[in-house]
């Protein structure tokens, strides 16, 4: 029977630009260098929250990004937010606005996307804002070596950050910085138990455990680290390529785009004479009714067939909206 233990880990104080990160971690984990014993090849011994645990060889050694962002003086301080956000961006992938304000999902230079390219203001001083660590994967290489040094004990490190999720509710934890762990366990070509092989199968197992981790962590309780137990099989020992092996390519990022977005774009690329509204496909243009069903605000839109399988598309309603409906109809339905 397969067991995973996951831990908070307390004693972690308030951290500050310039601390020894791996310090704060080993003394929580219970130890502050290498012991005679451990350079002998005995356990290396710790005892968070006076559990009587000892950190073995094959444990996760989980952190949030904000702790290795403030070790690391990742805080800026008296700036606008979106300054911030402006400047840790490569490309805006979806931007709203609502009551509370402007909203903005950002392509960061990692390649990871997320909510205000990752600028938080959650848990820092007043007045600051957070950005993501410069290299995650090196924040997490440089923890696991110094805890291999101090504890004596091989383990996996990841660093996590929190987003939101395409078709989802809530937020969870993912892994943006990870070393000494398989984050991606590729299970194409093996069987299931009904005989059927897996063609599509990777188990992005580095963001599992980062969402296991924050059941333990939470958001307000200060508990910025956790320990992992039961995957020693995915535990290497050399630091393997890090989360950045989780981050899809853009080009192949079937959602690279929101959907306004994604349609602005269509319209800047499109190069062909715009189709004939009063005679296309009538599938397409059905298709195309759907897909803006919306989008078309104070606009109308409808279709009246033809007998040889077209269609005219009618745009009436609000004049305001009329112009635009008619320019995404067009652009979904060039050929």
């Amino acid at each position: 029977m397969s067991t995973l233990e996951v831990w908070g880990v307390p004693g972690i104080p308030e951290v500050r630009p310039g601390d020894d990160l791996t310090a704060l971690v080993a003394t929580a984990l219970g130890g502050t260098a290498l012991s005679s014993a451990a350079v002998a090849g005995a356990d290396a011994r710790a005892d968070p929250a006076g559990s009587g645990l000892s950190v073995r060889d094959g444990d996760v050694v989980v952190v949030t990004s904000k702790v290795v962002s403030k070790a690391e003086g990742r805080l800026l301080r008296a700036v606008e937010r979106d300054d911030a956000v402006d400047a840790e961006t490569v490309e805006v992938v979806a931007e709203w606005h609502t009551a509370q304000g402007r909203t903005r999902v950002a392509r960061t230079r990692h390649g990871l996307v997320l909510a205000a390219a990752g600028v938080d203001a959650s848990n820092v001083e007043a007045g600051t804002v957070a950005l993501l660590p410069e290299d995650p994967d090196g924040s997490a290489r440089a923890l696991r070596r110094g805890l291999r040094e101090r504890l004596g004990v091989n383990v996996g490190v990841i660093v996590t950050d929190t987003a939101g999720r395409p078709w989802r509710e809530g937020l969870v934890d993912l892994a943006i910085g990870a070393a000494g762990l398989r984050v991606l366990d590729d299970l194409r070509g093996r069987t299931d138990p009904y005989g059927h092989v897996l063609d599509v199968t990777v188990v992005a197992v580095a963001d599992e455990v980062a969402a296991a981790s924050e059941l333990v962590r939470g958001k307000l309780a200060g508990v910025p680290v956790a320990l992992v137990r039961g995957l020693a099989h995915l535990v290497t020992a050399e630091d393997g390529p890090g989360a950045a092996a989780l981050v899809r390519r853009r080009a192949d990022d079937r959602f690279a785009l929101g959907t306004r977005e994604a349609v602005a774009a269509a319209v800047r690329a499109a190069t062909i004479s715009p189709p004939d509204l009063t005679r296309v496909d009538e599938a397409a243009a059905r298709a195309a009714v759907a897909l803006l069903a919306e989008s078309a605000g104070a606009a109308r839109i409808d279709v009246r067939s033809h007998s040889d399988g077209t269609a005219a598309l009618e745009v009436g309603g609000a004049v305001a909206a009329q112009a635009r409906v008619v320019a995404l109809l067009q652009v979904l339905l060039s050929r």
